[in-house]
């Protein structure tokens, strides 16, 4: 099963929580503190934690490596005392929430809580103290850095059209070609799609009843290739990990019993509970999503067609065909012009448009209408069967960033160089006016602030 992206940890929170248990594996030279900045202090352990992370993503752990990394610690620590001068203050709601979920997270990768006690050799109420106190300074230290940005100027369009002129061709941001595309979708039967799975898995559940084996039957049928090789099993889970009528089906089961089918974004489910304790679970399931006939396919083609026809020969245009003939309603009512779902934007660069889609266009000129594809939505996990005919309404060829058609993104590139300008002041100033100490053990180091050379304890 594919999980949905809103349940997982982020990049960071993964880091951390994969950075704590580097922690409790380091074996290397005695620990000892080799950076102290105003109160703040750094320890060896810390530094060599980040190169076990890297480790693990298969990333080079050189000395340069280190340094980066050791020099990326001093400066969030001059940020966190700032947040501590300037009295910032936690939002403890958005702690205990990343943290419920770092505790979902590692629960269910190393199966219970009693497990992950014995990797890390702590109890689970020492170790969510430790990562409570590790995000609340997360929290202050994402402020600050938040609040330095502010300081940044908004930049008119005077001094946007200044920065244009003062800034050689080959910095000015390189705009991709770009694509403005309409459609009108006919969808498959959907309904007898899942009457046909429906029916698979009733008979499926049927034969558990009647004897046969959960794992083998999954083996077989299930559509999930990540359990199905394991005979369906998940392993031990955090409900919130999975889309909730899958977990709440999971919930309601006792150890053994086999649930009717259930429907989620990535297709239909029969689910049997082996083991639930709290609020994870271990669970065997068989996924199948509805699939399409041929016939679907020629019956959705040739009504293309004809629509088709109907708009090349004059009878109606795009922008009507697509209102009345569409099954798609996020576009049917704007006339089927298409816009990214993320960001609003009615222009796609090559890699936001879906492959069956960006195959159908590619050859046609402005104003052309494409021949009916197959191609897929936006829903569920990788999108649901569609069928349609796509216009190229525009082509916005690559080009240098201009005033003229590109100014928000240079006004963006712009002001990303006077936060970055700003931010580097403050570090520096901070630098400057700290009390700090640096062991010699990273006494070579090329930082990319100078002032840190001063305080190498020699």
């Amino acid at each position: 099963m594919r999980f949905p992206t809103r349940f997982f940890l982020s990049a960071a929170a993964a880091v951390t929580v994969s950075l704590t248990a580097a922690a409790q594996k380091y074996d290397g030279i005695i620990d000892k503190t080799i950076a102290v900045i105003g109160n703040e202090m750094i320890t060896l352990s810390e530094v060599e934690e980040s190169m076990s992370m890297l480790r693990m993503r298969g990333v080079t752990t050189d000395r340069k490596a280190r340094c980066e990394s050791f020099e990326q610690m001093m400066v969030a620590k001059l940020f966190l005392m700032q947040a501590r001068i300037d009295s910032l203050t936690v939002n403890n709601e958005n702690v205990e929430a990343e943290l419920a979920q770092r505790i979902d997270h590692v629960k269910s990768e190393y199966g219970s809580e009693e497990a992950v006690e014995t990797l890390f050799g702590k109890k689970m109420y020492t170790l969510r103290a430790e990562w409570r106190h590790a995000l609340q300074e997360q929290s202050l230290t994402q402020q600050m850095q938040g609040e330095i940005a502010r300081k940044a100027p908004e930049l008119t369009p005077s001094q946007v059209e200044a920065y244009i002129r003062n800034t050689p061709a080959e910095d000015l941001p390189m705009v991709p070609i770009k694509y403005r595309l309409s459609q009108i979708c006919v969808y498959p039967d959907k309904e007898a799609a899942a009457m046909a799975v429906k029916e698979k898995l009733l008979s499926l559940r049927e034969r558990i009843i009647n004897g046969e084996k959960f794992s083998t039957l999954a083996r077989l049928y299930s559509q999930d290739p990540g359990s199905a090789r394991r005979g369906g099993e998940l392993g031990m889970i955090s409900k919130s990990l999975l889309w909730p009528a899958f977990s709440d089906c999971a919930m309601s089961l006792k150890p053994g019993m086999v649930s009717q089918i259930v429907e989620t974004p990535d297709g239909f489910h029969i689910i049997e509970v082996l083991e639930r304790k709290g609020d994870m679970f271990n669970a065997r399931h068989i996924l199948i999503a509805p699939e399409y006939t041929i016939e679907d396919k020629i019956n959705a083609f040739n009504q293309l067609d004809s629509i088709r026809n109907l708009v090349v020969t004059d009878v109606m245009d795009f922008d009507m065909a697509a209102r009345f003939f569409s099954e798609d309603n996020a576009t049917r009512t704007n006339g089927g012009q298409m816009s990214d779902p993320n960001t609003g934007s009615t222009y796609f660069e090559i890699d936001q448009l879906k492959p069956q889609d960006y195959a159908a266009i590619r050859n046609l000129k402005v104003g052309e209408i494409s021949a009916p594809v197959q191609s897929l939505d936006n829903e569920g996990r990788s999108g649901q069967t569609v069928y349609k005919i796509i216009r190229l309404d525009e082509i916005v060829p690559a080009h240098t960033a201009t005033f003229e058609h590109d100014f928000a993104m240079i006004q963006e590139q712009a002001r990303s160089e006077g936060v970055q300008e700003v931010i580097d002041d403050f570090i520096k100033s901070k630098i400057e006016s700290t009390y700090i100490i640096i062991d010699p053990l990273f006494g070579d180091c090329d930082f990319d602030y100078p002032g840190w050379r001063q305080y190498i304890n020699k």
